[in-house]
């Protein structure tokens, strides 16, 4: 091998080596907020999601929980009201009782979509709403589509399940469309930040 090709070859392992050892958390298996770990890729009934953002929400002066967002393995631009199998773990910092998440979730909905576009949803949100749970610091919401079903699920059980695709993306909405809940929020979790 001519001595010019070896040095160029030894020069990009160098700078490989360097690359990686400068960006470690490009190497990790998951992502720490506020202490909550959440892991870079997911695997759920078959399916693996792979980490596109993860950020903390703060509400007035409180911390309320950490997030992180996950689409189709193979999916790597933000999709979140699209029919693209996708997931939303959220680890609670505090406790919420089961009533202040539907009011939250019914007037999030009531401004975020059209009189139209709420009434064609009301009776899955009416369903969901009779079945969130109180949650505990370090509890974990889990808001998934697999393509053909919605789930939410509280520290792994199921609670919920809905088949409309419509219903999922407004659900997605609240934290991921164009008016969520908060704007710093939504852009760490599409990996903006």
């Amino acid at each position: 091998m001519p001595s010019v090709l070896r040095h160029y070859l030894t020069l990009g392992l160098l700078l490989s080596v360097v690359m990686l050892l400068s960006a470690p958390n490009a190497l990790a298996a998951s992502v720490n907020e506020q202490g909550e770990r959440f892991e870079r890729v997911v695997e759920d009934d078959g399916q693996r999601y792979t980490l596109i953002g993860s950020g903390v929400f703060r509400y007035m002066i409180w911390t309320a929980y950490a997030g992180a967002y996950y689409q189709l393995e193979g999916e790597t631009a933000p999709q979140p009201l699209s029919n693209v199998p996708r997931r939303l773990e959220l680890a609670y910092f505090h406790s919420i009782e089961a009533a202040d998440f539907a009011e939250a979730t019914e007037e999030t909905l009531k401004k975020s979509l059209t009189l139209y576009e709420f009434n064609q949803i009301e009776e899955d949100l009416e369903r969901l709403n009779q079945r969130y749970r109180d949650v505990a610091p370090g509890d974990r919401y889990l808001l998934s589509w697999d393509g053909e079903w919605l789930r939410l699920a509280l520290n792994g059980e199921v609670v919920f399940e809905d088949d409309s695709a419509e219903f999922a993306s407004a659900m997605f909405g609240i934290w991921l469309g164009e008016r969520p809940l908060g704007d710093d929020f939504r852009d760490a979790l599409l990996g903006k930040n």
